[in-house]
């Protein structure tokens, strides 16, 4: 198995530490820090302080070992500085872009030395932040390669290469619950694929909700069916859109009562499709607690990106699950609601909904 070669990732020598301070490797930073004798300070592998003198410098695992020496925290690199769960967070999202350079998928045991860390408590803490288990996100990454490729003007096979994948088994084994179809499918916008659908009204106004052969795969409100309409043959442009029939029109009204009761729950596969960091944002968005309201920051924080704050607006707002997938239950820092891709009204209508529930 090829993975990605990095020096002093965990430097387990005075040697091995030293190097990684000359060189202000990041890809050490939670491993080890260092203090300096003469001045009293403790700084992180990276610092961008004045490299000091080899023989004044002192190697200790943590923050904690180096202040019960009598060492200070550096205010430059901010080392000590951080809380224990930013640390975590920066460690995990290092360990999240080693993943997706690596040409093939690396194992827990491979992953949970890179991050210096059991692969015990690695595997409960990559899980803690990001939502996903490492295998989860490996595979949610090529997945978002293999739809990237096939949109591309290559063939079906290259993509599949490209995506990391060195076999076309290994591959369709999973094709159909990693696309939603097949990858001919996919790569035609939906040729030769049935989505059924039925538009409906609720308490917020129209509401569209569609179903491929996985799961729901639209929910979609709105002022104006047409509109609705449209948005669904946008994403899936030569899918072939079916009127639901009075089995599927229980499926609209499971999702309207939800709409109307959210305390009853939404049970139904549903057909979720996004990219790696889309998927992680979902999943965070799905802990959220009926009746609670997080920031974009804290969604940030928790998938191990903080800041990636933007990008995480970004995937609340190509979010097509409305109601399913929570985005509106998240706000700004200072609570103020904004930025719901089926209105502000509306966000604060199912808000108000879920405040009594």
């Amino acid at each position: 198995m090829k993975t990605i070669e990095t020096k002093n990732s965990n430097p387990s020598t005075d040697e091995m530490r030293w190097q990684a301070i000359v060189t202000r490797d990041k890809k050490s930073e939670g491993h080890f820090i260092y203090a300096v004798k003469t001045t009293g300070i403790y700084c992180s592998p990276a610092c961008p302080s004045r490299q000091p003198k080899r023989e004044n410098v002192q190697f200790f695992n943590d923050a904690a070992e180096a202040e019960a020496a009598g060492f200070r925290p550096c205010k430059r690199c901010r080392q000590g500085l951080t809380s224990l769960a930013d640390r975590h967070a920066a460690q995990i999202a290092s360990v999240c872009r080693y993943i997706e350079q690596a040409e093939e998928t690396p194992t827990l045991n491979e992953l949970a030395k890179y991050a210096g860390m059991s692969t015990f408590h690695f595997h409960r803490l990559f899980k803690s932040i990001t939502g996903l288990t490492p295998k989860g996100y490996a595979d949610a990454h090529r997945s978002q390669r293999v739809r990237e490729h096939l949109s591309q003007d290559t063939s079906v096979t290259e993509a599949i290469f490209d995506a990391g994948y060195h076999s076309n088994g290994r591959f369709y084994e999973k094709s159909n619950a990693m696309l939603g179809m097949t990858p001919t499918a996919f790569r035609t916008g939906g040729q030769g694929m049935k989505i059924y659908f039925a538009v409906g009204l609720c308490s917020l106004g129209d509401i569209l909700v569609a179903q491929s052969e996985r799961g729901i795969c639209a929910i979609l409100l709105g002022d104006e069916p047409q509109k609705l309409l449209q948005d669904l043959q946008d994403k899936f442009p030569k899918a072939e859109l079916v009127g639901g029939d009075k089995a599927f029109e229980q499926r609209m009204a499971q999702v309207v009562g939800f709409i109307e009761a959210p305390d009853t729950g939404l049970d139904l596969p549903l057909d979720i499709r996004g990219t790696a960091f889309q998927q992680r944002v979902w999943q965070a968005l799905c802990d959220i607690p009926v009746g609670s309201t997080v920031s974009y920051a804290v969604i940030a924080q928790k998938i191990g990106a903080p800041k990636a704050v933007r990008a995480v607006a970004g995937a609340c707002a190509a979010n097509m699950l409305a109601v399913a997938i929570p985005c509106h239950r998240v706000v700004r820092n200072d609570g103020a609601l904004s930025g719901y891709r089926w209105g502000v009204e509306r966000k604060r209508a199912l808000l108000d909904k879920e405040a009594k529930a």
